[in-house]
């Protein structure tokens, strides 16, 4: 089988230099907070990570200041102030690249924040058949010609498809078409501008995730403010083994047996993070049979945890963990694992419970064969 060769080195262009009036908010919606952070910041950082560079932001004449602080921490950006028309923005930004002469460059709307690695992948991998290619999603809603107030025919919905951003052009293909515009409309997107100068579109599959934010009900639904996962993990006793719970390691005559350190509570603290938001448990993340995670400590994986937790939106409310065993007893060492828990997840120890049981002596940890520990996590939407 033949090796899937890389994408091309490219560009990305961010647009975010509107106004955004219908979506009700006091600033520009690009800049308005969404899922934790503001909106032109996730497609920012996605390009960023597919490996985009640069990625020129086009902003308003007056909202360098407020787009530095919507991207602060972040390098391999730049900031071009936008023109009277969308079009006109892109050209701006064209113009800015045409001296770094990219392979390629995808152009996407900042109002569309939720943004994937595998559209980008889909839409690079067109460009060698095609100068310019844009994500698609079928139509699936019949569709009414209107006159006024009467429908005056019907459309072929087989034939049409839903376009949204970002698109990706070789670069001197879209370049060129910007610079030969003399359309007496302004371009709906630069798919149509390439399409005016010649050049043939590919089709790709889009997102249902990419859709656009367009009205202030689109910032209210955020999913629910509240989300609580559960996590439960358990790990045999043997000699020769250090014990380590909560982060804390713990002086005992056995410890526990596993491919990292073993830390049951961090361990069940990860799977209820990750249960919050969807991601799985700590398997799927940090598969056993992979050995760059042999004696690895449990703190990498409540850290990894903690950034998508972020990612997803959240912060963390408050972690309610339950430490299930005989011996050794937990009670001396509750404080420094709470603290220690505290730090991981970056929440105040009053935040953290950290409590002991045992089973009377029944089951494995009964037998003291194993410690097990159970872990509870709310978490609440970020502000």
């Amino acid at each position: 089988m033949s090796a899937v060769p890389p994408p091309p080195p490219f560009a990305a262009v961010v647009v975010a230099a509107g106004k955004g009036l219908r979506a009700g908010q006091a600033i520009p919606k690009q800049f308005v907070r969404w899922r934790g952070k503001p909106v032109v910041r996730h497609s920012v950082e996605a390009f960023l990570a597919a490996g985009a560079a640069p990625v020129v932001v086009v902003i308003p004449p007056d909202g360098e200041d407020r787009a530095r602080d919507c991207l602060a921490g972040l390098q391999g950006y730049a900031l071009v102030t936008g023109g009277a028309t969308r079009r006109q923005s892109v050209a701006n930004a064209l113009e800015r690249l045409a001296g770094a002469a990219p392979d390629a460059v995808l152009i996407h709307d900042a109002a569309r924040p939720a943004l994937s690695q595998a559209v980008i992948a889909r839409l690079l991998a067109a460009l060698p058949d095609h100068p310019g290619a844009i994500p698609v999603l079928p139509v699936v809603d019949s569709l009414a010609e209107a006159q006024g107030d009467v429908m005056a025919g019907s459309a072929d919905r087989e034939r049409l498809r839903r376009v949204q951003t970002p698109q990706a052009f070789r670069f001197e293909a879209i370049l060129d078409a910007h610079r030969a515009w003399h359309g007496a409309r302004e371009a709906g997107d630069d798919a149509q501008v390439l399409r005016a100068a010649g050049g043939s579109v590919a089709l790709v599959e889009g997102d249902e995730a990419l859709a656009k934010l367009t009205v202030a009900e689109d910032f209210m639904d955020q999913g629910p403010p509240v989300r609580t996962g559960l996590g439960f993990d358990v790990h045999r006793l043997a000699e020769g083994e250090e014990l380590w719970l909560g982060g804390v390691r713990i002086p005992h005559d056995k410890g526990l047996a596993g491919h990292s350190d073993a830390d049951v509570v961090l361990h069940a603290l990860v799977d209820a993070l990750l249960g919050a938001i969807g991601q799985g448990d700590i398997g799927t993340h940090f598969p056993p049979s992979d050995p760059q995670w042999k004696g690895a400590p449990s703190s990498r994986f409540v850290e990894h945890a903690a950034h998508l937790v972020a990612e997803a939106g959240m912060s963390v409310g408050n972690v309610d963990l339950t430490v299930i065993c005989e011996a050794p007893r937990i009670g001396p060492w509750r404080e420094p694992m709470r603290a220690n828990i505290a730090r991981l997840l970056a929440i105040a120890p009053g935040a953290v419970s950290v409590k002991a049981t045992t089973t009377e002596r029944l089951g494995l940890t009964g037998r003291g064969e194993g410690i097990a520990a159970q872990a509870i996590a709310t978490l609440v939407a970020a502000a």
